[in-house]
């Protein structure tokens, strides 16, 4: 998480929402990613999409049932869909997002036994959640 971190630095330097995912296998980092909507110009440019881009071009492959990512933040519906047609393995991010995140809003809040994401995937939550928070609050304080 410490690299997804990092990432999301980044993005924070540039003016981005400041979210950051890698993915590993194997422990190794096959893709990195940080928020470049402004950037290109472009809403689907989401820390997760360059990510998962990033690995499956390394891999040559569409598929990462063997990988992990990890985000910053959680992610939104659109990359859920990406996360879920990817098939990875393992989602871990650090805060919630209860305004755009996929599964701290309804239906999937009051509905945990669904989830927007492949059924063999694993997520875990809440890692280094303090940190990608205060993050996240920094960036949004400059803007207000």
């Amino acid at each position: 998480m410490q690299q997804a971190l990092t990432e999301a630095k980044k993005a924070f330097e540039e003016e981005e929402i400041p979210v950051g995912a890698i993915v590993v296998m194997n422990n190794a980092i096959i893709g990195r990613g940080y928020n470049q909507v402004e950037k290109l110009n472009d809403p689907t440019a989401h820390a997760e999409m360059i990510a998962l881009t990033s690995a499956f071009n390394y891999l040559g492959s569409k598929y990462l049932p063997e990988a992990s990512i990890y985000i910053t933040v959680e992610p939104c519906l659109m990359c859920a869909g990406a996360l879920y047609w990817s098939k990875i393995g393992k989602i871990v991010f650090g805060a919630t997002d209860e305004k755009n995140g996929s599964i701290s809003r309804p239906p999937f809040s009051t509905l945990p036994q669904f989830s927007p994401f492949h059924p063999k995937t694993i997520v875990q939550k809440g890692i280094l959640r303090e940190e990608c928070a205060q993050l996240m609050k920094s960036f949004f304080k400059t803007r207000r």
